[in-house]
């Protein structure tokens, strides 16, 4: 018995001594250790790379951060700066002046016609403060499209530049020269930015300003961040310029769709003048009860309220933003 029992624990002491030093060896826990300590620890080129990469990573992030807040002030813009996006040289004076005027013309017609003083101030007010800044909402719009119609073809432009070899600033003069307006005008502007002694990343940020699109944006954005962390600049304005003719032939596709919509809203929107116009044709007394009684101007004034609110919800229904 007492032969046995050495026996066994002869045995267990081999077996844990084989346990300790052979097992680790013959499962790979010595290498699985080493890996994990090499990973742990990673060579001096290794370390150096990540710390770059790292470092830009946060250059962008901190170049986004700069975008958005600027983004966030020019939700509020100034009179002087929507004349400017409209491509008129006016001033703010001669502006208020112009308003002024249609303002007046809008009260005096109708009041010399004997329409009332309450419905001539309306039309005066409504000449004064919708005339003036729909029209500039007009130009903007129009202006705006006039950019973007061009505006792939400047970027590609610039990518071809770059990859024949010329400097970034050599391009931007090259489209000042060849492309049309407005997008000749906005460039001649982040040149002389740029000539002034701001770098020409924030310069072609400042493009967005004066155009607030998002290609715009996305264009100062892309200038920024490689001016700031460098990396390829040809690649990056290609892909940019697929972008904007992605996002062009979209837009392309969305209106095509919802012609359909626009033309209905047009309709309904124009039946009830047309047929107004029908009734003072055919039974001019009947209908000028409208105009001639309190009770049918009343009426008619609530129902120009509720059209015109239903044009509106319908326009909003039928717009689509990008």
């Amino acid at each position: 018995m007492q032969q046995f029992a050495l026996f066994f624990l002869a045995a267990a002491a081999v077996g844990g001594i084989a346990w300790v030093f052979i097992y680790p060896l013959l499962s790979g826990e010595r290498k699985a250790e080493r890996r994990m300590a090499s990973i742990a620890k990673p060579d001096p080129a290794v370390r150096i790379k990540r710390v770059q990469q790292r470092s830009r990573r946060d250059e962008i992030e901190g170049t986004l951060k700069q975008l958005e807040e600027r983004s966030k002030k020019q939700r509020r813009v100034s009179l002087s700066t929507r004349i400017a996006r409209a491509g008129l040289e006016w001033s703010k004076r001669q502006f208020l002046m112009t308003a002024a005027a249609i303002g007046t013309a809008f009260f005096m017609l109708p009041f010399l016609m004997g329409a009332g003083l309450l419905p001539s101030a309306a039309l005066g007010f409504a000449g004064a403060f919708g005339v003036p800044f729909w029209m500039l909402a007009f130009l903007r719009k129009r202006r705006e499209t006039r950019f973007l119609d061009s505006f792939p073809d400047a970027v590609d432009i610039i990518v071809r530049g770059i990859k024949a070899g010329l400097p970034l600033l050599d391009c931007l003069k090259m489209i000042t020269q060849e492309a049309p307006e407005p997008l000749k005008s906005q460039f001649r502007g982040i040149i002389e930015t740029q000539a002034v002694g701001l770098p020409l990343g924030e310069a072609c940020g400042k493009l967005y300003e004066q155009m607030p699109l998002p290609e715009a944006n996305f264009f100062g954005i892309v200038i920024g961040i490689q001016q700031k962390a460098g990396g390829n600049l040809a690649e990056a304005l290609a892909n940019l310029s697929r972008v904007l003719r992605d996002r062009k032939k979209m837009k392309g596709k969305i209106k095509a769709m919802s012609q359909e919509a626009k033309a209905s809203a047009g309709i309904i929107g124009c039946l009830p003048l047309a047929v107004m116009t029908l009734v003072y044709i055919t039974s001019p007394q009947y209908i000028s009860l409208l105009w001639t009684d309190s009770i049918g101007r009343l009426m008619l004034a609530g129902a120009a309220f509720w059209m015109g609110t239903g044009v509106f919800v319908m326009k909003k229904m039928i717009n689509f933003d990008f």
